[in-house]
């Protein structure tokens, strides 16, 4: 279970009167420290336009694909299946869109608008370890997903 206070600092940055991206970029700092994850991205699922898009992200650079078709990539899955989708090799899945040439995991988890059941947006979370999102750490996440609903589904 993540640490009690990584829930509530994620509360916390939530209620801020800071910018939209801002609260983004502290929301990936947050999970990526308290998982010691190389890589987390913060995504916006915009489903007229067909777009997945990054806010932000924190890790050793930026996206490979800040924007992209929801049609393309691991988030496809995510997304059409409104599940949590993690990949513990992702050289072997067809689907996965390279993003550091070092990955070798990655955990894409939809966060669900409560009113009508569809996906809003995504945490991406990636690793240069094989099978590094154990059923632990893939709870963990979608806590954290659960806890930031807000972000994507009550206006600032």
């Amino acid at each position: 279970m993540p640490r009690m206070e990584l829930l509530d600092l994620l509360k916390h940055i939530l209620e801020q009167g800071s910018s939209r991206e801002s609260k983004a970029t502290r929301i990936a700092e947050a999970i990526r420290r308290e998982g010691a994850y190389r890589w987390v991205g913060i995504y916006d699922v915009d489903m007229r336009s067909g777009l997945v898009s990054n806010i932000a992200w924190s890790g050793p650079g930026a996206p490979a694909y800040p924007i992209f078709p929801m049609t393309k990539g691991l988030t496809t899955r995510a997304i059409a299946e409104r599940r949590t989708i993690n990949v513990g090799d992702v050289t072997q899945d067809p689907d996965y869109l390279t993003a550091l040439g070092s990955t070798q995991a990655e955990i894409i988890i939809p966060v669900l608008d409560d009113t009508n059941d569809q996906v809003v947006g995504t945490i991406d979370v990636e690793s240069e370890r094989s099978n590094a999102f154990d059923s632990g750490a893939q709870a963990d996440l979608e806590k954290c997903a659960r806890t930031v609903r807000g972000f994507w589904t009550r206006p600032d």
